[in-house]
């Protein structure tokens, strides 16, 4: 197979819509989060919005909590 050597159109990525995480009650860690995601959204700031967003849902947890 011959490689491409000629220019390609760009690959276009569909835009995440999934629903923003939401802090866990009583966490003091999700509340931080919480509170440097609003500030971030605040300023513009959408990679720091992004950043907080992927913290909040990845943190852990216990099963049963709020």
């Amino acid at each position: 197979m011959k490689p491409i050597t000629y220019a390609q159109p760009p690959v276009e990525l569909p835009l995440r819509t999934d629903p923003e995480p939401e802090a866990v009650a009583g966490c003091g860690v999700c509340a931080a989060l919480a509170g440097q995601r609003r500030e971030a959204r605040l300023r513009g700031d959408g990679s720091t919005v992004s950043d907080c967003n992927v913290e909040l849902r990845n943190h852990p947890h216990p099963k049963g909590a709020a």
